[in-house]
């Protein structure tokens, strides 16, 4: 049985509660987003394997999850990033943010996220059971995409992209 934790708006640790139930009660848990660019400065986006419990088939982020009870958030980030894309990287925390998304399944998403960023430029071999297919994207070329078509993004994304998008303006490099 498969648990998150459970936390307060500073992300201050309240219990434990098995995933599903925290969804089913939309409950604020700790989550973590990855986002990889390469060289070229585009990012890694991954579309969610078609049988995720919510979400299937949405394009999002380089990768994201849940960290473990007792696990610290950037290991667990490193870890699903293995497991979920098949590579590591060195990853650095840019910040974190709280959302909720409810879902038609009648899920919630209702987490503090915390977003790091990594760079990266070798082979992606992704775990089919969790990522249906991956791209990389330009910034300007995601831009166009969210706009002309939101739905084809899952809700995190679409909050966590234009933060992560001023984060890249202005911090990448001339």
């Amino acid at each position: 049985m498969e648990q998150v934790v459970l936390v307060d708006e500073q992300d201050k640790e309240l219990g434990l509660m098995e995933k599903m139930e925290a969804h089913e009660k939309a409950l604020l848990h700790r989550a973590f987003s990855v986002f990889v660019f390469n060289s070229k400065g585009e990012l890694l986006l991954q579309q969610r394997a078609l049988a995720k419990y919510h979400s299937g088939g949405l394009w999002t982020n380089s990768c994201c999850s849940h960290p473990k009870p007792g696990e610290p958030v950037a290991e667990a980030a490193a870890r699903r990033l293995k497991e979920e894309m098949g590579f590591e990287t060195k990853l650095d925390k840019v910040f974190d943010f709280i959302y909720k998304a409810p879902f038609v399944n009648g899920l919630t998403e209702h987490e503090f996220d915390h977003v790091f960023i990594g760079h990266y430029d070798g082979p992606v071999m992704p775990d089919l059971t969790e990522v249906e297919n991956y791209a990389y994207q330009s910034m300007e070329g995601i831009t166009q995409l969210l706009q002309r078509n939101p739905q084809f993004f899952t809700a995190w994304f679409r909050i966590a992209f234009p933060k992560v998008k001023a984060w890249w303006q202005q911090n990448k490099k001339q």
